[in-house]
């Protein structure tokens, strides 16, 4: 098997725990999505407004004569698309989602400061420090991102007519434009680092939006039961087939989600300065998101998500991360008693709601990217995100 030299001194250890998932993992390193790689570099004949057309033209079944003439990969591809596996069992997805609405006020916390900051701990992060994307469009991402999020988790959201299966496949396909034009730039280093954006780290990244945020949703005092568990763990499982993560590398229970994020974060290695740089800005767009741009209001919540973060993620990632020093004794006791003290004033006493640190930032799921032209089928024509088109 080739290693990616990064990967060389973390695969030996973490076979010394779980050999077969620690090979696994490496081997798709230098793998990426072979059926929407081989579909983007077809469209990429055609120029960036004829892809666009076609592909919102078989996303949404519209302008079925210009769907004569595309290419045949393009139909086979959205036909593979739009057949859920036989795990798939869309009524399990019920419970899930009204556990999601229920604790909505937790989720962006344990996402922006848990599992996306944990994440940009690997080496995804190299993707996307190189693209520039969030230091160039952070706010209209991270929007992008909450958005995505919300629409899974809307009822019959994951169905074939459902904004969360478009933008679940949308998010597939610019994965793979961002893949197709890292790897024919001088940026890249594949010997060193794999493939850009390859099946390892999606795979890698699902467990952390599903299994790993429940530990953090747990640890902001968010509350489910076992059946609402395993519901949020069938829709995000479903999104990443969506997302195009390949069967060998996509969890299948918790326990399984959960290992692989350990055996995996053990072959990443040590986060370095694109870890570093991806993670501060992450934190530092959460009040821009929401709309704080006046400079003390915006310094107070940085700080504050700064210290929420490093509670939930340790010292030790945090400070390797470069995190401002703070305290992390009673953090999340005293988060948890503020969430349930707004749960009992939004129920019985809403007129005294007030606005503060702690509301700003539980309310970041509210700001959400939302197009009124509608769901965009534009890939970027650029790895350097300041010089692509807008996406």
């Amino acid at each position: 098997m080739k290693i990616p030299s990064d990967y060389a001194q973390g695969h030996e250890k973490a076979r010394a725990i779980n050999p077969q998932m620690a090979d696994n993992y490496v081997a798709h390193t230098i793998i990426g999505d072979p059926d929407a790689d081989a579909l983007v570099a077809e469209l990429a004949h055609l120029g960036p407004q004829q892809s666009s057309h076609l592909i919102n033209a078989a996303m949404n079944m519209k302008d079925v004569a210009a769907l004569i003439d595309a290419p045949p990969i393009l139909m086979d591809f959205f036909e593979k698309a739009a057949r859920p596996p036989d795990w798939v069992d869309f009524e399990k997805f019920n419970s899930g989602i009204r556990m999601f609405h229920r604790n909505s006020r937790l989720v962006l916390g344990a996402f922006v400061g848990g599992v996306l900051v944990e994440g940009f701990s690997t080496n995804i992060s190299k993707s996307f420090n190189i693209t520039g994307r969030l230091r160039d469009q952070g706010v209209r991402r991270l929007k992008q991102n909450n958005r995505h999020m919300i629409d899974i988790f809307m009822p019959h959201g994951l169905a074939i007519d459902g904004d969360g299966w478009r933008l679940s496949v949308r998010v597939r396909l610019v994965h793979a434009q961002v893949r197709r034009m890292l790897q024919d730039s001088d940026d890249w280093d594949t010997e060193a680092w794999g493939t850009p954006l390859s099946s390892a780290h999606m795979g890698y990244s699902i467990t952390a939006f599903s299994a790993r945020l429940l530990q953090h949703m747990k640890s902001l005092g968010a509350s489910f039961n076992d059946e609402e568990r395993e519901s949020f763990l069938a829709v995000w499982r479903y999104t990443g087939h969506l997302m195009g993560i390949p069967e060998t590398i996509l969890f299948q229970a918790e326990d399984d989600a959960l290992e692989l994020y350990r055996i995996g974060r053990m072959c990443e290695p040590p986060p370095g300065w694109d870890s570093i740089i991806m993670a501060n800005g992450l934190i530092n767009s959460a009040p821009l998101v929401i709309g704080i741009t006046e400079p003390d209001k915006r310094r107070q919540l940085t700080r504050y998500v700064y210290s929420v973060s490093r509670a939930m993620i340790g010292n030790d990632l945090a400070n390797d991360l470069r995190y401002p020093k703070s305290p992390t004794f009673g953090v999340l006791q005293w988060f948890r008693m503020q969430s349930r003290y707004y749960r009992f004033i939004e129920k019985y006493l809403s007129r005294f709601s007030q606005v503060n640190n702690f509301t700003n930032f539980t309310g970041l799921l509210e700001a959400s990217a939302f197009d009124e032209a509608g769901i965009s089928y534009t890939l970027p024509d650029h790895h350097y995100a300041e010089e692509s088109t807008k996406y």
